[in-house]
């Protein structure tokens, strides 16, 4: 029997993820056997400040990624949405799962759907993204920073914190908390971030048995598409916090991919497009990262950064 370790992080969620990816590997390797390094993430701790500005969602992933270049794992399960650009060398970002519904929805108490919202009413999310995609057809909401996990969110929206707050469909799937909320909402407008409703499954490098698995994980289609948004984010030079939306999806052998970047107020925003075959496809997240930089969302971003939380001061870590 051979054994394998993965390093996930201990919120509810995150550890959804990774006793599925367990059991599909059990499944599909029965001489292997499966053990979980449960960490808690600097990002979990960190509770009392936006997560931009305390560095992003890579606080999310480097306790793990310390754990595989120590050692003490062989690989982890990440929200491919969590996970820079960047990789340590020595570890490889090696599957993407099957990516599932993408929805960021709306949840209330007392408001049926966006439209319901009166003027002045207080939204919670943490995103940026949301936030610009939010104020750019409701500008006359207030948008509040929403930390913690996702049951402390849905305790705060019950507790009358907020009017209404905004999360990943999946999540809240998962782990089967949408029943007990009145009303629930997809919010079509919004373009998913990078890497939504997939999971990135990152390895080290030279060990063989972990690429073996990460090989049957994969999901081909999911592999392309948030590679070619990735190469978008990182061609642009964006955060995972940064008040940026990219959307890959293959259709009829062709793939469109489209980007949205803007002010947190959601202002100031470049909306653009671009569509190609799929045997034609593999700078095309390039392609509209150059495009975009034309139009000068190299200056917007770094305008939306200064503005996003102008009255805290960023903490370096």
């Amino acid at each position: 029997m051979r054994e394998i370790t993965i390093a996930t992080r201990a919120s509810a969620l995150a550890l959804w993820q990774a006793y599925h990816i367990k059991q599909r590997i059990e499944s599909s390797f029965p001489n292997v056997s499966v053990v979980l390094n449960e960490m808690t993430s600097s990002g979990d701790r960190i509770l009392d400040k936006p997560l931009a500005l305390v560095g992003g969602k890579g606080h999310f992933t480097k306790e793990l990624e310390d754990a595989m270049l120590s050692g003490k794992a062989d690989m982890a399960v990440h929200s491919l949405k969590d996970v820079p650009t960047y990789i340590p060398e020595g570890l490889e970002l090696a599957a993407i799962t099957r990516r599932e519904d993408q929805s960021d929805v709306l949840l209330s108490h007392r408001f049926a759907d966006i439209d319901s919202l009166p003027a002045g009413a207080v939204v919670g999310t943490t995103s940026l993204r949301r936030r610009m995609l939010l104020l750019q057809k409701r500008p006359d909401l207030i948008v509040k920073d929403l930390r913690g996990n996702v049951n402390t969110r849905l305790r705060k929206l019950a507790e009358g914190e907020y009017d209404a707050i905004i999360l990943a469909y999946i999540g809240l799937a998962r782990l089967d908390l949408l029943r007990g909320i009145p009303f629930v909402q997809k919010l079509t407008f919004m373009i998913p971030p990078m890497g939504q409703a997939a999971l990135g499954i990152e390895i080290v490098a030279d060990n063989e048995l972990a690429r073996e698995i990460a090989d049957a994980l994969n999901d081909p289609q999911s592999f392309l598409t948030t590679k070619l948004e990735r190469d978008f984010i990182s061609k642009i030079g964006a955060g995972c916090s940064a008040p940026v939306a990219v959307n890959a999806v293959i259709e009829a052998e062709r793939v469109s991919i489209r980007a949205m970047i803007g002010y947190p107020d959601g202002t100031h925003t470049l909306d653009h497009g671009l569509s190609a075959p799929v045997s034609e496809c593999g700078d095309l997240g390039e392609q509209l990262a150059h495009a975009m930089i034309a139009e000068g969302a190299l200056e917007i971003l770094s305008k939306a950064q200064q503005i996003a939380f102008k009255d805290q001061m960023p903490e370096r870590m």
